[in-house]
């Protein structure tokens, strides 16, 4: 028993404890329960705050937008109502307006059909007039034939016979004394017009030829020339398209070729190797292309001089340049460019004569054979060459016709025009101003070239000792070696079946190819 006591003890304190705790946790979790309620009830609270804020917020931009969009509506239904009332006012004016033209319409039919009835009443009183004065007129040849004792016509006859037999003979007399007078008057005053302009504006007549000389300081400048198996000369020829000739001549090299401004280039570039004494391939190229850049500031002082020599200004610097070349081209011999100054100074001295514009015929004078500078650039003859860039250059009409009618291709439209075929007859026609065998020589070296720069692939071609050797330079990258010789072969028969000539012609195409790389 006594052991038991304390076991019961035990238990009853265990289940008291259990109890208490029980207790203890039910109060715990309904207090726990309580205060989850409380803080769900604020929570749904201030949802509900929340939500019915928002709502307010949502509601007064709905509020905002509505007003917004209303207020655009009314400004666009606004705008449309003024163009509607803009536009019902313009078919009102437009209505306004094909009413007054219907009424001014009406008022000139009213106007045309009052005309018409005066005009109808007028042609007949016309015709009853006319009707009158014929029976007059017929009532009066009558009376005159009666009193006459002849017809109208017999009196006529008569009449017209004494009156011929009288004059005829003065009159063939003032005729023919009034036209000698006029044919000698004439001849006299265009002689002395023409020959003044000649003594006023006589110049020195040369003859240009095809070869340039160049004198060399001593012989041995010869084999350094010509350099290592020919090299020098070579690469001389094949960058000028010059034939150099180097013979027994001593201290001489000649530079021959049809075309002058090549020759030219050529003379600069050896006479500046000769001075620097370096002469070989790479140099020589150097010297081409400095003496090709020296060539053109050349051209522009020459065709300076030709403006200022003239008295002309005012003149396009490019078409001061192209004047230029005109010194290095020839026709028939004779210097184009000296033949132009020589123009247009006699059309000067005739057009003061003949009291025109004395500068404007300069002009005209000086610009007159212009084509023959780009003739060889450009298809066409030179006057249409000429006539174009005066164009391009705004030139006067004047000059334009002048340019365009001066071989009579045009016709002549202005005084100064005739007077610039005239002053070009009459410096063409100079003795010895010009010579045939010359030009035929130039124009077949030309044709030469023309047919090799027709092919595909050529990019310069050269006619050099005399036209007896053509030289044709063809692009590494579209001529191969077989596509070289074919094109030597297609060029030989086309020279064969177009051109005639005397001896054989060499053909020679000429592939380069080269590989440049600067250490640096």
């Amino acid at each position: 028993m006594e052991n038991l006591i304390p076991l019961a003890f035990a238990i009853v304190t265990l289940i008291a404890g259990f109890v208490i705790g029980y207790i203890v946790k039910q109060k715990s979790d309904e207090k726990n329960i309580a205060g989850a309620k409380a803080n769900a009830e604020a929570i749904i609270d201030d949802a509900i705050n929340q939500a019915q804020t928002l709502k307010r917020e949502a509601l007064f931009e709905a509020k905002e937008e509505n007003i917004k969009y209303r207020n655009e509506i009314e400004n666009e239904l606004k705008e449309r109502r003024q163009e509607a009332t803009k536009f019902e006012n313009r078919l009102i004016q437009k209505e306004e307006n094909l009413d007054k033209k219907s009424n001014t319409l009406d008022n000139r039919e009213s106007l045309l059909e009052n005309k018409e009835a005066d005009y109808l009443k007028r042609k007949e009183e016309l015709a009853e007039k006319e009707n009158e004065i014929e029976q007059l007129t017929i009532q009066g040849k009558e009376e005159l034939e009666r009193i006459a004792m002849m017809s109208r016509d017999d009196a006529k006859n008569i009449i017209l016979k004494e009156t011929e037999e009288t004059l005829s003979n003065e009159i063939a007399i003032m005729i023919r004394d009034a036209d000698q007078k006029a044919k000698e008057e004439a001849d006299r005053n265009a002689k002395g017009i023409i020959l003044q302009a000649i003594q006023r504006s006589a110049t020195d007549i040369v003859s240009d030829n095809s070869v340039t000389v160049v004198h060399l300081p001593n012989d041995d400048m010869k084999g350094r020339i010509i350099g290592r198996e020919g090299r020098n000369i070579r690469t001389l020829e094949s960058l000028t398209g010059i034939d150099l000739i180097v013979d027994d001549t001593p201290e001489t090299v000649v530079l021959s070729g049809f075309d002058p401004i090549r020759r030219e280039i050529a003379k600069i570039a050896l006479e500046k190797l000769i001075q620097d004494g370096r002469i070989h391939p790479a140099r020589i190229e150097e010297m081409v292309e400095r003496a090709r850049k020296e060539m053109d500031e050349r051209i522009r002082e020459v065709g300076e001089e030709a403006v200022f020599d003239v008295g002309i200004h005012s003149i396009h610097p490019d078409l001061i340049k192209i004047i230029g070349r005109l010194a290095y081209r020839t026709s028939y011999g004779q210097n184009v460019l000296k033949h132009s100054i020589e123009v247009a100074k006699l059309a000067g001295v005739m057009a003061g004569e003949l009291n025109e514009d004395i500068v404007l015929a300069k002009r005209a004078g000086l610009l007159h054979d212009i084509g023959k500078a780009l003739d060889q650039e450009i298809e066409g003859s030179h006057v249409e060459i000429g006539a174009e860039i005066a164009i391009r250059y705004k030139e006067n009409e004047t000059v334009i016709n002048a340019i365009a009618s001066h071989h009579g291709d045009t016709k002549a439209t202005s005084v100064i025009s005739e007077l610039v075929a005239a002053a070009d007859a009459l410096s063409a026609a100079r003795p010895g101003a010009r010579s045939e065998s010359l030009e035929n020589y130039i124009r077949r070296l030309k044709q030469l070239e023309e047919i090799a720069n027709e092919n595909e692939g050529v990019t310069q071609s050269y006619a050099i000792q005399a036209g007896r050797e053509i030289r044709v330079i063809v692009a590494p990258d579209k001529i191969n070696d077989a596509k070289a010789a074919a094109l030597a072969r297609s060029v030989k028969k086309r020279i064969e079946n177009e051109m005639k000539y005397p001896g054989n012609i060499k053909v020679t195409v000429i592939r380069e190819i080269r590989a440049v790389e600067y250490a640096k």
